[in-house]
């Protein structure tokens, strides 16, 4: 069972979700702690392969407010812990066109922080309003639906 410290809605927005994979993330004792207190945020990060390793950028995990002078760098590149194979399957992936690598979440998984990553298609512009005029048309269907029970 896991909790769920942040979530990343943007990205579910913004992005055509395809493949997911969970990593560890390698962190520092601060960070976690930071982690814990759900100061992260996961608005403009994403994720590149780099020399054999997955590296996570652009994610904000704020200083604790409870730490020393060694406290962590916010924005700082953290590596993600995967399986080579994994690892090997998601560069292959990104060689296409138009994919890219986004976080989605930030979870606790046997006192552990784990993030949730995405192969992911940017979605158009066009694609966006569709979602929304279908979710719209749901809802009003459900209200309908719901009156004419009633």
């Amino acid at each position: 069972m896991s909790k769920t410290l942040i979530e990343n809605r943007k990205a579910r927005h913004d992005y055509h979700i395809i493949e997911v994979h969970e990593a560890g993330i390698e962190l520092k004792g601060t960070e976690v702690k930071s982690c814990r207190l759900k100061n992260v945020s996961l608005n403009e990060s994403f994720a590149k392969v780099e020399e054999g390793e997955v590296k996570l950028f652009g994610c904000h995990i704020s200083k604790y407010e409870f730490g020393s002078h060694n406290n962590h760098d916010p924005v700082r590149p953290r590596r993600l812990l995967l399986h080579k194979a994994e690892i090997r399957k998601i560069f292959q992936a990104l060689k296409q066109k138009g994919l890219t690598l986004v976080p989605l979440d930030f979870h606790l998984k046997g006192g552990r922080v784990k993030v949730d990553i995405a192969l992911a298609k940017g979605k158009t512009q066009y694609d966006k309003r569709e979602k929304l005029k279908r979710d719209e048309d749901r809802k009003t269907i459900s209200r309908m639906m719901a009156a004419k029970r009633r």
